[in-house]
């Protein structure tokens, strides 16, 4: 009969192997930042050269797999759905290198 930390080892070892403890993970972390930070004081808008930026960092995150890392970002205020939906590559003035 397993024991109870061999059933945690392996429990651990499968989720990992899934991807959930890593997204968990992430998860858990954006929802702390959110819990701390300062509703009080209003965060300014953003520009929109700024929106471009966070889309680009969303986009290199995603395009190299850093899914759990691009899900803290995408959960951050600042870059809503509606946003990042209006971005796209011609406002960046720049070729696009990589086909996907």
């Amino acid at each position: 009969m397993a024991t109870v930390a061999e059933l945690k080892a392996v429990l651990k070892d499968t989720l990992e192997k899934k991807g959930v403890l890593g997204h968990l993970k992430a998860r858990i972390r954006a929802e702390v930042f959110n819990a701390l930070d300062d509703d009080r004081e209003p965060r300014p808008s953003l520009s929109h050269e700024n929106l471009l930026i966070n889309e680009l960092i969303r986009e290199y995150l995603e395009f190299n797999k850093y899914k759990y890392t691009a899900s803290v970002l995408i959960a951050d205020e600042h870059l809503r759905k509606e946003e990042r939906k209006s971005t796209n590559i011609e406002e960046l003035h720049v070729s696009q290198a990589v086909n996907r």
